[in-house]
């Protein structure tokens, strides 16, 4: 199958579409992103590359992060994780207080801002030195050291963070934040800065569409029973309260960040990175839903 070809094809149907989207200027260092730049790259599971447009370009992944710390606790730290948090979509904002407040401090998903501050506590509690340990892991996904936080973000991030702040206090006064808060929104905002390019969050995402073992290195990251889970879990809850749609549209497991970025798998096939700066109002990348939207209907190479 010619991809590229494809994607081209796609993104020349897609400048026909008005982007009624917005880029994430309530994080005030995302607000000086161009708008204009679009990505696209694919890599399948025998270590085939296609590329598209601004696919080498690094940008501010932000929640897709959330995978990365997901799995992290999930493959390697014996925990109490799934008693500190649930597994069903939110059906309400990413950062959402009234349905966390209703749910006695306990998050719907490790994807959404609370679950994912949840996942930092216990990343915090059982990592002696859990940003260089985060960072460690991501690099060995795709063999590559050059991948790195921007501390510009991250200190943008926190000083406007007054939600996140609100969402960990409150978990802490029902019990399920365990350390210090400043300490636990420290590392969830350094996560959340982590830059990467199309090509490689394809392929550190590669793993998820390999029964969890990383293709370069031969690593078993997760076991192919939690890799299933985990797929399942970016399947319902990957895209905040758009997850649905995106099922209905896309039909593939991923997730998105408001830096515009989306990571998708097919599993035993590929992993696929969009990269367009605009988000809808759900908080997600809205031409880069729409390519993939395109792109599974074109090829056929959906889930279902």
């Amino acid at each position: 199958m010619n991809y590229e070809k494809t994607f081209q094809e796609i993104y020349n149907e897609l400048q026909n579409v008005e982007d009624f989207g917005h880029v994430a200027d309530y994080i005030p260092e995302l607000a000086h992103v161009d708008p204009n730049q679009f990505g696209v790259h694919l890599t399948t599971v025998d270590g085939k590359h296609y590329a598209f447009g601004d696919s080498e370009v690094r940008f501010s992944i932000q929640s897709i992060a959330k995978v990365f710390s997901f799995v992290l606790a999930y493959s390697r730290i014996k925990s109490d994780i799934w008693e500190r948090m649930d597994l069903e979509p939110a059906g309400t904002p990413f950062n959402s207080l009234v349905q966390l407040e209703y749910d006695k401090g306990i998050p719907r998903n490790p994807f959404i801002n609370a679950g994912a501050i949840v996942v930092c506590d216990i990343l915090v509690d059982e990592l002696a030195s859990p940003k260089e340990n985060m960072l460690a892991f991501i690099r060995s996904l795709l063999k590559n050291n050059a991948i790195d936080y921007n501390p510009i973000v991250a200190y943008s991030e926190k000083k406007s963070g007054f939600r996140n702040y609100a969402l960990v206090n409150l978990m802490k006064s029902f019990g399920n934040i365990k350390n210090d808060i400043d300490k636990v929104m420290d590392l969830y905002f350094t996560i959340c800065s982590i830059e990467m390019s199309c090509r490689e969050l394809s392929e550190s995402f590669l793993f998820l569409a390999n029964n969890g073992v990383v293709p370069h290195s031969g690593e078993q990251i997760l076991s192919p029973s939690r890799t299933k889970r985990t797929n399942a879990l970016m399947q319902t809850c990957g895209f905040y309260d758009e997850a649905g749609q995106f099922t209905f549209k896309v039909g593939l497991p991923g997730k998105s960040g408001v830096g515009g970025g989306i990571v998708a798998v097919h599993p035993e096939k590929y992993s696929i990175a969009v990269w367009s700066p605009r988000l809808n109002k759900k908080g997600n990348s809205y031409k880069g839903i729409l390519f993939l939207e395109e792109f599974t209907t074109k090829t056929k190479l959906s889930i279902f």
